[in-house]
């Protein structure tokens, strides 16, 4: 088997769109959570999102790419960019048969959509844009993001819900370890924060209603009572350390766990006794040839629903028994990035590996008893060696990932 490695990382995010700045304020406890400016409120319940501010997209994009792109697109295709300098690689001379991307989104061009429809509905039929399709469909973030790097290997998108980031970079890490690829930018876009990307996750009851930034996105309060939408994009260079090594790349993290299960239990809902993502954390362990002791922090899916959270704990206690592992949701500090969640929260666990600092959860004031964890409030030095990320997906989706310090000197 062939090892993997992350040479390159690439974030849009509500806190920014450099790495180290944005690890830097999740630190210090910045929240990105304000009122949503993107459209009129007025008739909403819900006021408050993380929006992606302060990007100049002229620094990325011509005007022609910016109007034949769903936000989304465009969030994928920044973040693969700065993924791709960041790790310095040379589109010239790699081989780009063996050069992928694996992209991934939960909903994809929702804003598109809803243009198209209202064009429609006002003007006719007629009026209504040839890019309409193609600027929606999910799978197209990945085939732009192709197109930007004459990456000619793999190209496929993983639609797992709020677990497609995560899935993504799984994915990547199979198929280079199995000797399918030498390189995959692999990751995941969203961007919901529309009309009806809101109106229906309002109508689910799902979002948090509060207008106090610093008690809406709460994961583990007892007061929690639903998540805040995010948007954004994370982009990670997944590569084979043979490859990486004989180009001198810069290498940030090692992969070595993956685990993907399945609850078949509910449309929304994750398994009450937490079973799905038991069984993904323990896959991950399992390839990753560790044991739970050895795991020094995990990024939880931490949603700040109620149900969530609490079978999340469930599920992390029963893995790891009596060992209290630091825990901390960023989700307090960006929000619900929804299908790109996992991509950004994975960087966030490669910042820590490679700081030995572990981000907070902010805003916890009343942590729920049933949320029995070590959840950490304030950012916590601690030198670690793994760190994993867990994230959960509608329709049952778990997924688990193993990230690892890199250390040239441990084979």
């Amino acid at each position: 088997m062939r090892r993997v490695v992350i040479t390159g990382l690439g974030l849009v995010t509500p806190l920014g769109h450099e790495v180290d700045q944005v690890f830097e304020r999740i630190l210090q406890g910045d929240c990105a959570i304000e009122p949503i400016s993107i459209f009129d409120t007025s008739q909403y319940k819900v006021k408050l999102a993380a929006e992606v501010k302060d990007l100049n997209m002229d620094d990325f994009f011509s005007p022609r790419e910016l109007k034949f792109n769903d936000r989304y697109t465009q969030f994928a295709r920044i973040a693969s960019k700065i993924a791709v300098q960041h790790s310095l690689l040379n589109l010239d001379t790699i081989n780009k048969d063996q050069f992928g991307v694996i992209m991934s989104t939960g909903i994809g061009g929702i804003g598109s959509f809803e243009k198209a429809m209202e064009s429609m509905i006002v003007k006719g039929v007629s009026r209504v844009s040839p890019f309409f399709i193609p600027m929606t469909l999910v799978n197209l973030a990945a085939g732009m993001v192709a197109i930007d790097h004459q990456a000619l290997g793999e190209c496929s998108c993983v639609v797992t819900g709020c677990a497609a980031g995560t899935s993504s970079i799984g994915e990547a890490f199979h198929r280079i370890k199995y000797g399918q690829q030498d390189i995959i930018i692999a990751g995941a876009s969203e961007a919901s924060i529309t009309p009806l990307g809101v109106g229906g996750f309002m109508a689910m009851r799902a979002l948090n209603e509060s207008t106090d930034k610093n008690r809406a996105s709460i994961p583990f309060d007892k007061d929690r009572s639903g998540f805040v939408m995010g948007e954004g994009a994370g982009a990670l260079i997944v590569e084979e350390l043979e490859h990486a090594l004989n180009r001198k790349a810069e290498i940030y993290a090692e992969i070595v766990g993956y685990g993907s299960a399945c609850d078949a239990y509910h449309m929304t809902a994750p398994s009450e006794d937490g079973s799905g993502i038991v069984k993904a954390m323990n896959i991950a362990l399992q390839e990753a040839r560790i044991s739970s002791v050895d795991i020094g922090y995990i990024n939880a899916h931490g949603t700040s629903t109620p149900l969530n959270d609490k079978t999340e704990a469930i599920a992390i206690n029963k893995v790891f028994h009596s060992v209290k592992v630091p825990v901390s949701s960023t989700k307090s500090h960006i929000g619900h990035l929804l299908g790109a969640c996992g991509a950004v929260e994975t960087i966030f666990c490669i910042k820590a590996l490679l700081t030995g600092w572990l981000p907070p959860t902010i805003n916890l004031v009343n942590q729920d008893p049933l949320c029995d964890l070590d959840i950490i409030k304030t950012a916590r030095k601690s030198a670690i060696r793994y760190a994993m990320c867990n994230n959960l997906g509608f329709g049952g989706h778990n997924v688990s990932l193993i990230v690892k310090k890199w250390d040239d000197h441990v084979k």
